[in-house]
């Protein structure tokens, strides 16, 4: 049975299946399993139990999608979530799952201005996510009307009880039509939580998915905070900085494992993909390169990995962060084995810190933060390596095959020179610092903890501001720069805000997984290959920070030397990696 036949046994819409072939996803969870089935077949309200990251969103996106009606430009479905970083990953999940449908899907929340949220409002919207207060605040305006309210959502309700949020839920659910359905998802159902179904909620439904008792053992677990543009450069610089790197890479979708298996295969390494894509013969036939060490990496998605078993892998490096505990535990349980100890590595963008901690939590990993090796330390220990590898040669002996070689040279230049020139024969430009593309480590703007946080602070997270060194002298206006970052970076411009064009440069607000392919796509067009486009730095906009990526290049081979992390706010451990 195929990945989409699965889905479509939900009783899933033809739109609705495009969208998840598009997202790569390779098969229900559990939640959706038994979620979707009842939003589609029957007019029951719904309780769930489940741990963040087990898929809820897409549990009631997608039927969500299906059931509404497209191009009207009234809200249908009010999603309620307790952060505003929440907010915005579930508005973003849910706009994924449009499929070609006309369906506006809008995040307002404490922070974000309200000219910006009051302009989505007026052009009409199909879906609202949004904190509990600034609902509650634009219901109290007038902004939000709720009068075609066909789903009601409440998303992490125990997160928001403890909070503080429960008087403002109610609040927003005594102002929605009677006839709506309700759904609350909850980690878990404290005797609150109960009282505000049996209150606010008809005839319902429990769905419960059961959670696992969780332990890890001989597994050393770090993870590295980096923007998503610069994940696989990281990869690369872990795979050189280990003298040893058999491991285990783990991607969500499958389009994700054929991208990170090619890229690492045009570098040089000894890489294969592995997804539900791969026919049995292959997959046998992969295994069998990765068993033998003929393939050193493999990539792959977690249904795809499954009975894979080899106890003598280094690493297992999560490059897209799992989407629950127990995907964690059954991933970094694969390395570890046999009373050997092993590295469990997790990639996670500043959005993904707060998953990570309730990951941390559930599972009672210690996970520490570390930070990527330098470019110079890497290009030292490269240094000291060959220099290793060349004193085992030497005492192996049996030179004496290539000695005549040596000597004919040596008769002609002085002994330093022919050694270096064999080292530039061999190893090329391996020692240059414009191999390496710069990483510069993210910053998370706020500590992100399981406590409330103020609605009214300024989002850093939501919206990225971005610098572009193009302005009114290169002929340049708003609609010529809203449609050369669509045309480039393939952004719809409609994500493209509040545009700023000044004499010698320019601003434009655009949401963070935006400005992570934007900043991309032109990191190396500008005049000498400084970018043109970078995130603004700096309080005062119109006076931008010179603060362009170095735009160097790629690769290189070094031994474990990670630096200490920068202080983020991230937990410190005095333990080192």
């Amino acid at each position: 049975m195929s990945n989409l036949e699965k889905f479509a046994e939900l009783g899933l819409s033809e739109k609705s299946l495009l969208a998840i072939s598009k997202k790569g996803f390779e098969e229900p969870s559990p939640i959706q399993k038994l979620t979707i089935p009842l939003l589609l077949k029957n007019e029951k309200d719904i309780v769930g139990q489940a741990q963040t990251g087990t898929g809820k969103t897409a549990a009631f996106g997608l039927p969500i999608m299906d059931k509404i009606t497209e191009g009207i430009g009234k809200v249908q479905a009010l999603v309620l979530a307790p952060t505003r970083e929440l907010a915005v990953q579930v508005a973003e999940e849910i706009n994924s799952f449009r499929g070609g449908r006309r369906i506006a899907v809008l995040p307002i929340y404490g922070g974000q201005s309200y000219d910006q949220q009051l302009r989505g409002l007026r052009k009409g919207v199909e879906i609202v996510v949004g904190t509990p207060g600034r609902v509650i605040d634009h219901l109290n305006r007038g902004t939000l009307k709720l009068d075609d309210l066909k789903f009601m959502i409440l998303d992490e309700a125990d997160e928001m009880l403890n909070m503080g949020f429960i008087d403002d839920i109610e609040l927003v659910l005594s102002k929605t039509p009677e006839d709506k359905r309700v759904m609350l998802f909850s980690a878990t159902m404290p005797k609150r939580i109960i009282q505000l179904a049996e209150k606010y909620m008809g005839e319902y439904e429990v769905i419960k998915i059961q959670t696992k008792q969780l332990t890890v053992d001989l597994t050393d677990q770090i993870y590295f905070e980096v923007r998503a543009s610069d994940k696989f450069e990281a990869l690369c610089r872990i795979i050189d900085v280990e003298k040893e790197f058999y491991a285990l890479v783990f991607c969500r979708t499958k389009l994700k494992v054929d991208h990170v298996a090619g890229a690492l295969i045009d570098r040089g390494y000894d890489a294969a993909a592995l997804h539900g894509d791969i026919s049995q013969a292959q997959r046998e036939r992969i295994l069998e390169s990765f068993k033998n060490k003929r393939v050193n990496i493999l990539v792959a998605t977690d249904v795809a990995a499954r009975g894979i078993d080899i106890n003598n892998l280094t690493h297992v490096l999560n490059y897209s962060i799992p989407q629950d505990p127990e995907s964690y535990v059954h991933r970094i349980g694969r390395t570890g084995r046999a009373g050997k100890q092993g590295t469990a590595i997790t990639f996670i963008t500043p959005s993904e810190y707060r998953k990570l901690m309730m990951i941390q939590h559930v599972s009672k990993s210690d996970i520490r933060k570390e930070s990527l090796p330098k470019v110079k330390d890497l290009i030292k220990l490269k240094r000291e390596r060959i220099i290793e590898e060349i004193d085992k040669i030497v005492a192996a002996g049996g030179l004496e095959e290539n000695m005549h070689i040596a000597n004919e040279l040596l008769a002609k230049y002085p002994g330093d020179q022919v050694i270096s020139a064999l080292l530039m024969h061999a190893y090329k430009d391996e020692f240059s610092a414009e191999k390496y593309i710069e990483i510069f480590e993210p910053v998370r703007k706020q500590k992100v903890e399981y406590k409330r946080h103020s609605e009214n602070t300024p989002d850093m997270e939501g919206i990225t501001r971005l610098f572009i060194a193009l302005g009114r002298k290169d002929d340049m206006n708003p609609k010529k720069l809203v449609n050369l970052i669509q045309n480039e970076a393939m952004v719809e411009a409609r994500l493209i805000r509040d545009v700023q064009i000044y004499d010698n440069f320019s601003f434009a607000n655009v949401p963070f997984a935006e400005a992570e392919q934007i900043i991309k796509t032109f990191r190396r067009r500008g005049k000498d290959k400084k970018p043109l486009i970078v995130e603004a730095k700096g309080k005062d906009e119109s006076t931008p920070k010179k603060n362009f990526r170095s735009g160097k290049s790629r690769h290189n081979r070094g031994h474990k030397n990670y630096s200490k992390p920068a202080n983020t706010g991230a937990p410190r451990r005095k333990k080192r990696f």
